[in-house]
């Protein structure tokens, strides 16, 4: 049970270093003006829409780990390696099918701010992090309190990093003199 906490408490630090959780959102506020209490603010809800998806995944992993607790030794032999295998493949699909795309610019300026917290919401609803369900299957082959306490261990470290690396890099962003690296390019 220790390994299950300490394995989720490490993912879920890492999760929240990762740029492209708090990144885009500091990006666009650059873009669009917000002020560090606005960026933090959209962070937090984009967060917390992240975060909501992961952990409906996790805890439909969790129902499925309870169940094949009672049928371990076919899951450890055949269904686990199965769903890893099925897991590797289609990330290596998604990484041979990614394309880039160019955006309109007019249709950039159309876009305001309202709609444009929804598109981060949404994008960020639709990325779950996949790196912990693995743990949520697991703690969920235990008990339903170790489950709803990854759950929330893992929802309060990464909202808490992304808010805290917004922070950091606004703060730092501020100090920079963006005039100077204009004009070497």
């Amino acid at each position: 049970m220790y390994s299950i906490i300490i394995g989720s408490f490490l993912i879920s630090l890492l999760h929240a270093l990762i740029p492209n959780h708090w990144l885009p959102v500091l990006a666009i506020g650059k873009k669009e003006g917000w002020t560090l209490a606005e960026t933090s603010r959209i962070t937090l809800i984009a967060g917390v829409a992240h975060v909501i998806s992961t952990i409906i995944i996790g805890l439909l992993l969790g129902l499925i780990g309870s169940e094949l607790t009672v049928h371990i030794d076919s899951f450890t032999h055949i269904i686990g390696p199965s769903v890893l295998i099925l897991m590797g493949l289609y990330f290596v699909r998604q990484h041979y099918a990614h394309h880039h795309f160019h955006v309109d610019q007019q249709q950039i300026k159309k876009k305001t701010k309202s709609s444009i917290i929804l598109g981060l919401v949404i994008a960020m609803f639709l990325s779950p992090c996949m790196e912990i369900e693995a743990y949520f299957l697991l703690a969920g082959s235990r008990n339903w309190y170790l489950l709803i306490f990854i759950a929330l261990m893992y929802s309060i470290i990464t909202i808490t990093g992304m808010l805290i690396w917004v922070r950091i890099v606004y703060k730092g962003m501020l100090k920079l003199n963006w005039h100077k690296w204009d004009d070497r390019v």
